[in-house]
């Protein structure tokens, strides 16, 4: 009877000792560099050094840490699978990635290395839904979830489809979760070209504040990237922890390992000057009936002021043959064209890769043979319309936009290519008029606001079109080399 009582109370004591380690919450991360995308005109450098540095911080702030880099989709999947594994009631789960991200019927996708990406319903089967993780998380009994994404890059499915919206989008996330993105929402930053990126550092920089708690960390890091980069980048951050979560020290005072010194005269950065940014519905209203097809002949408006050049047509690029038969997209296509000569798919997919690297001859050509093909085929229409509008062929590529809109009323790529036709033309108010009926649709469509910017200065509404562009800028600060790249200044 002793012995038994007295094994009795060893279990007790042996699961009391362990309640106070489930109680406090274990630490499990994922951390994900994604770099090597075929896809993409060069390897990245920055998400593999920041995702190393990311997991050694984790490990010193006692993170059960799972480091992968250049996962394919199966790796991806995965990997997820083994962070759900690990979690139990009143853990704390962290997932960090750098990659390329994209937003879909307002979710956000984390994109592995092998996507095969050309159409938006693509990104919703290869992409990871960063709420479809942050739900199972939360549904594994997680106390603490915490999601940093260093994604908001501009990828080379965009022009894919053109009524692609830049950037993450918002997340709905159960309570009790903090998520991070590197950027403001529907916005992308430039390449630093280095090989860290600039929220990392200043994320690195705030995490290893001891004491700190996870939602001022969160505030200081996103004022020290806007800080550091002047306002060109404003990390965009939402929080429900109820709980004081600290990456450095806790009530206990629990002894860290070894790390970094971190500096004990730290002062917050001064606040950053407000950006300005698009009116956003979050419930997009019916769309507006098509504006009229226009003549493919038209007449300049009388009302319109003689302005200055605005375009001229830009170079042709005269990108190595030999160096785009080289890349593997184009190659591993070319192989099935050479199998198969009539294969509409690959044809379209080649001529969208070639119009990417700026081979717009090569494009136009693939384009027409797609359309051979298929007269109906309103994306390749479309496709065609912007590539002969890049080149100045403006009023092919004007009955091209007709004809798509014609068999897709509503299309808002074609709207959008169509405003770039008009504006190269310059007739700016029709050039409004589509982008007006492109961003009634997609509000978000930063090609639409640019141009519509740029229309309305030479049309005289000077602080209107400022305003458009200023907000296209801000979402995407590459637009402006985007239009100059197609002969528009």
């Amino acid at each position: 009877m002793k012995t038994r009582l007295a094994l009795i109370l060893s279990l007790i004591l042996s699961v009391a000792s362990v309640a106070p380690s489930l109680a406090a919450g274990d630490r499990y991360a994922l951390v994900i560099g994604n770099a090597k995308y075929p896809d993409a005109d060069s390897p990245l450098k920055e998400p593999v050094n920041d995702a190393r540095d990311v997991a050694d911080e984790l490990k010193r702030d006692g993170f059960s840490v799972d480091l992968q880099e250049n996962l394919n989709g199966d790796g991806m999947r995965r990997a997820f699978d083994r962070l759900y594994g690990k979690i139990r009631p009143g853990s704390v789960a962290l997932i960090f990635f750098s990659g390329f991200g994209i937003q879909s019927n307002r979710q956000s996708y984390m994109i592995p290395v092998d996507a095969q990406i050309w159409t938006e319903p693509d990104v919703r089967r290869d992409g990871i839904s960063l709420e479809s993780v942050l739900s199972e998380i939360n549904s594994r009994g997680a106390g603490i979830k915490i999601a940093l994404i260093d994604a908001s890059r501009r990828n080379p499915y965009e022009r894919r489809f053109r009524s692609f919206s830049a950037g993450l989008a918002p997340v709905i996330a159960p309570n009790g979760t903090m998520v991070m993105y590197s950027a403001a929402l529907s916005s992308v930053v430039s390449d630093s070209g280095g090989d860290h990126s600039l929220f990392v550092q200043e994320l690195l920089k705030e995490i290893r504040v001891p004491n700190l708690s996870a939602d001022d960390m969160m505030n200081q890091t996103r004022m020290g990237v806007t800080r550091a980069s002047r306002g060109e980048q404003v990390p965009w951050a939402s929080s429900s922890l109820a709980e004081n979560f600290s990456f450095i020290g806790n009530p206990t005072g629990g002894e860290r390992p070894p790390g970094p010194s971190v500096a004990t005269n730290y002062q917050p950065p001064p606040p950053p000057q407000p950006q300005p940014t698009p009116a956003f519905n979050p419930v997009a209203p019916p769309p507006p009936p098509p504006p009229p097809l226009l003549d493919s002949s038209p007449t300049p408006l009388k009302t319109d002021p003689v302005p200055p050049p605005l375009v001229d047509n830009p170079p042709i690029n005269n990108t190595n043959q030999l160096a785009l038969a080289d890349d593997p997209t184009i190659k591993s296509l070319t192989d099935k064209l050479n199998a198969n000569p009539d294969d509409a798919n690959a044809l379209y997919r080649r001529g969208q890769v070639y119009a990417s690297k700026g081979a717009y001859s090569l494009a136009i050509k693939d384009f027409d043979d797609t359309v051979r093909l298929n007269p109906k085929d309103v994306e390749a229409l479309n496709n065609r319309c912007w590539a002969r509008a890049v080149i100045g062929d403006l009023q092919a590529a004007l009955k091209d936009c007709n004809e798509a809109l014609r068999l897709r009323p509503n299309f808002v790529d074609a709207l959008d290519s169509r405003g770039l036709v008009n504006l190269k033309s310059g007739l700016t108010k029709n050039a409004i008029t589509d982008f007006d009926a492109a961003l009634r649709i997609n509000p978000r469509l930063t090609s639409s606001l640019y141009g519509r910017g740029l229309a309305k200065q030479r049309s005289g509404s000077i602080s209107e079109g400022n305003l458009d562009i200023a907000n296209a800028k801000a979402m995407d600060p590459n637009i402006i080399q985007e239009f100059e790249s197609y002969g528009v200044h």
